[in-house]
């Protein structure tokens, strides 16, 4: 007989089951030992109660056939009563406490697990969205449940088969037959029971992405943030249309298991029905027979129920539908904190606070694409970041401009080739140490619904917020002259669904990012990255913002990212970006002394200047304004 544990054989199920209720035990770990011990203390109790209150119904019988007097007998029976139902009571808050605590562990481990991946390649795939969704202890759907409850059930599972122990030592002592003619039918009907609920959870388990779908659809039909779009094209009906799809794609296999699993219920029957007939009748004639005990078949009828209701199916439910979402967050665990752990601190410490230099980083054959099977972005790609230097990059939509400062930042590796900082290979620096020595300004910046002093500090969270920089940096970006207007200053929202909160317009939101930035340089950030910095700028904002970072070059390197190339022209130097290459660097007049493609874009746009056309990007008017 083959004894290996892959999951086509028996052996191999068994191993698993055996694994998947360990990992359920484990979780326990998180609810404290003491509350652990005093729920376990109180589930034997509960389980010891029906075969005790079998024993002293006995007991009872015997006085009452006997005439004898019952006062002790009653107590006793009333005390076993009453101790069950304390600990009954009792084990109901401490379940609560102990699911929530092991419920509270798992979203804090599974957003400091997403947050731990260096790159964020891993969370835009699919199947990691899938185990993200299946791992989270905030259930959904009819089937999933909890790791809190999962572990609570299978601690009350293990201590409700020492009842179950119990109590067929009370049928056995009547007669040995009845113990297996008992159990194995209440077996054998939890496994149909089990059965069913596992095609539940596969079923749930293969709609999980139709679910996400839905979600998104339904994001799009309902929420403010899409709210815009979804009114003025007439998004609404159609949108709500694919919401509905996407649930039916995923409800309906669900409502025609619901449908068989009733049909089904007569194998339940079946298989309890005649067994415990034939076992409970025996028991009644044998009672009836002269020499029998009626206290005997009153209490073995009592253990015989307690058995049924011992070897129930409502813990399984809640086992089941636990632990897929445990093992979504092993694999998660394995696929994302590898990441994590490939990255190793360079050899010599970084300097810390405002001294330290600024980094000379290098791209040295860089090549990138997004997946195995899609186009390179980047193919080959040298580039030298100098300290002290303004370094404009310039090129076509789509050339790999944002994917370049992505790379920079550490949230993609390349496919080939390598950057190197300071001589040391980025993806051997651990991403903290090196994320405290850059600021990055990404074009697709996040507006967080926080006020306007905490939208500026996050820019810079590796420290305490110093109030004192941020104003500094405000009044270096211009955003001081918008401050003004707000109606709490630094502590309004920037958000009208927050109370007393506004909403500020494109250009506003471009100073405030752009503060950011300076606030992170004032805090210790030695490398600055800006990706179209000025998009919702005017000329005369564009002009000072671009002044105020060529007096930062002193100390720190600037990469700057823009499609306006007339405020790049008074850059150090200037790289064009063409097919994932760098195909032309010089200064501004250089590159135009050459008549490359940079001075034939630069005419391009200095011609549609003239015209009047402004190319800034417009998002209207702010609340503030």
């Amino acid at each position: 007989m083959s004894t290996n544990t892959d999951e086509t054989g028996w052996p191999g199920k068994v191993f698993t089951v055996f694994k998947d209720r360990l990992m359920l035990l484990g979780e326990l770990r998180h609810a404290g030992p003491l509350a652990v011990i005093g729920l376990l203390v109180l589930q034997l109790v509960i389980s010891f109660v029906p075969a005790l209150t079998a024993m002293t119904i006995e007991r009872l019988v015997d006085l009452l056939l006997d005439n004898e007097p019952t006062t002790v007998a009653l107590a006793l029976l009333g005390s076993v009563i009453l101790v069950g139902r304390l600990a009954q009571i009792w084990s109901t808050p401490t379940s609560y406490l102990i699911a929530q605590r092991i419920d509270a562990a798992r979203r804090v481990g599974l957003t400091e697990l997403a947050m731990s991946s260096p790159q964020i390649g891993m969370l835009e795939q699919s199947r990691t969205r899938e185990l993200l969704r299946i791992a989270r202890a905030d259930p959904e759907f009819w089937a999933e449940r909890t790791p809190g409850t999962g572990a609570t059930a299978q601690l009350g599972l293990m201590t409700r088969w020492v009842g179950v122990v119990v109590a067929a030592l009370v049928l056995t002592d009547f007669a040995w037959w009845l113990a297996p003619l008992v159990i194995l039918p209440a077996l054998v009907s939890r496994s149909i029971w089990r059965r069913q609920f596992m095609e539940h959870i596969e079923i749930e388990r293969a709609g999980v992405r139709a679910g996400l779908e839905a979600d998104d659809w339904r994001r799009l039909a309902v929420e403010w943030t899409d709210g815009k779009e979804s009114r003025t094209f007439g998004l609404h009906n159609w949108a709500v249309d694919r919401w509905q799809d996407r649930l039916l794609v995923m409800l309906s296999p669900k409502w025609r298991a619901g449908v068989r699993s009733a049909l089904d219920q007569w194998q339940i029957a079946v298989v309890i029905g005649p067994p415990l007939i034939a076992a409970f009748g025996l028991i009644v004639w044998q009672a009836g027979e002269p020499g029998g005990s009626v206290a005997a078949a009153a209490a073995v009828l009592g253990a015989g129920w307690a058995i049924l209701n011992l070897l129930g199916f409502a813990d399984a439910l809640e086992i089941e539908g636990a632990i897929p979402g445990c093992r979504a967050y092993a694999e998660l665990r394995t696929t994302l904190a590898t990441s994590e752990n490939t990255s190793i601190s360079v050899a010599q410490p970084l300097e810390h606070g405002e001294l330290r230099p600024a980094p000379l980083v290098q791209f040295e054959q860089v090549s990138f694409s997004y997946s195995d099977t899609g186009p390179a972005v980047l193919d080959g790609l040298d580039l030298e970041i100098a300290p002290g230097e303004l370094l404009a990059i310039v090129g076509l939509n789509g050339a790999g401009k944002s994917t370049l400062i992505k790379l920079l930042g550490g949230l993609y590796v390349p496919s080939g080739g390598r950057i190197t900082v300071d001589g040391h290979d980025l993806t051997h620096i651990d991403p903290r140490q090196w994320r405290s020595r850059i600021s990055i300004v990404f074009q697709d910046f996040v507006r967080y619904h926080l006020s306007l002093l905490d939208n500026v500090a996050l820019g810079y969270a590796a420290v305490p917020v110093d109030r004192e920089r941020v104003e500094r940096a405000a009044a270096e970006s211009g955003l001081d002259r918008v401050i003004t207007r707000l109606p709490q200053k630094w502590d309004t929202p920037l958000s009208r669904t927050r109370a007393g909160g506004v909403d500020l317009s494109g250009g506003q939101w471009q100073k405030v990012v752009l503060t950011r930035a300076m606030y992170a340089f004032q805090s210790g950030a030695r490398l600055l990255v800006l990706d179209e910095p000025t998009a919702h700028l005017d000329v005369k904002s564009e002009f000072e913002v671009f002044h105020q970072l060529a007096q930062y070059k002193r100390r720190a390197g600037v990469v700057l990212i823009s499609h306006r190339l007339s405020t790049v022209r008074l850059a150090d130097r200037i790289v064009l970006l063409d097919g994932g290459r760098i195909v032309e660097s010089g200064t501004h007049d250089e590159l135009m002394t050459c008549d490359g493609k940079y001075a034939k874009l630069f005419a391009t746009q200095a011609e549609r200047f003239n015209q009047g056309y402004d190319d800034r990007f417009d998002e209207g008017e702010g609340d503030a304004l």
